[in-house]
């Protein structure tokens, strides 16, 4: 049975210059507490773990914080920049770090993931253009082997240290951002042990179908993230080469039902996968782009309408 989670992302809990570590709160945003009973008041079934420290990180505390508003420990999201052989080793230790802190909190039934991706909007070329990248923007195919390599790695250090399952999130302003480099990253790695998060709005805006992607990578689909794209702009942020924050910042990210992705075609393409996972949505929103409750709830009620 397909259930629906939320993440601290739609509440402005971004890996991106939001969060003021160790705080436990997003900027000029909502502290843990708030999120977490605004998530379950909204009918969200679980969270994920969201930026390292914004959540309790000792395993008691965040799984008394879930359990008591009965949210289920989803995900956890892990930047590595997989480009570089000497980040490998630090990105190793956070991921494990977190599966097994996800591992120690998690509820009966719960199968948390450590949602593996590249160091995202680090790379200023791929920051700059993001939704349009051409093929000389990205790696050569020796790059990519050892970037497969190392991202096979980390997965198998978090399955073999921690019991979790890693599944790839593919990005915008990150390496794996279009079809051609899912495929890339895809075709080098063993099926059987690194997954694939489907993000149905980082794929339109890089260019993609999710209907096809699932239709492509069925098997190794573990984990999904619900997000839209603004169609008027995306359109904007091509024709004025707009970088990937000031996507953000503009709100390509919209309310789910608001811009391109058909989630209702997108859902009977999981159904026929068979999938049985978590659908995770996600909002991306900074201060100022609206009220995160209110968007989460609208988002839960557009997918009841689905169906979920």
């Amino acid at each position: 049975m397909i259930a629906v989670a939320n993440a601290p992302c739609s509440w402005g809990v971004l890996e991106f210059e939001t969060l003021r570590p160790g705080s436990g709160q997003a900027a000029e945003g909502a502290p843990a507490t708030q999120v977490l009973d605004e998530m379950a008041a909204a009918g969200y079934a679980g969270t994920e773990l969201g930026d390292w420290g914004f959540l309790p990180t000792d395993p008691a505390a965040l799984a008394n914080d879930v359990g008591q508003r009965k949210l289920a420990l989803v995900g956890g999201f892990v930047p590595i920049a997989l480009a570089r052989e000497d980040a490998l080793e630090e990105g190793i230790d956070r991921a494990v770090r977190t599966a097994r802190l996800m591992r120690a909190a998690q509820s009966d039934g719960a199968a948390p993931v450590v949602v593996l991706s590249d160091d995202n909007a680090t790379v200023p070329h791929r920051t700059t253009r993001a939704g349009r990248i051409r093929p000389e923007d990205g790696l050569s195919p020796a790059e990519w082997d050892r970037f497969a390599e190392r991202a096979t790695r980390v997965a198998a250090a978090v399955k073999d240290l921690a019991g979790v399952r890693t599944v790839f999130h593919h990005h915008c302003a990150g390496y794996v951002e279009t079809p051609a480099e899912i495929d890339a990253l895809m075709s080098r790695t063993p099926a059987d042990l690194l997954g694939l998060c489907l993000d149905t709005g980082h794929l339109t805006y890089g260019g993609g179908n999710a209907t096809d992607a699932i239709a492509k990578y069925r098997g190794r689909i573990w984990h999904v993230h619900f997000k839209d794209c603004d169609p008027e702009l995306a359109r904007r942020a091509r024709d004025e080469g707009w970088d990937y924050h000031t996507a953000v910042r503009h709100g390509i990210f919209c309310e789910l039902g608001q811009g391109r992705v058909p989630f209702r075609q997108v859902l009977d393409a999981l159904r026929v996968a068979q999938y049985d996972g978590w659908i995770v949505v996600e909002q991306d929103v900074l201060p100022g782009l609206g009220t995160p409750a209110a968007s989460a709830r609208r988002n839960r009620e557009y997918l009841a309408r689905l169906g979920l």
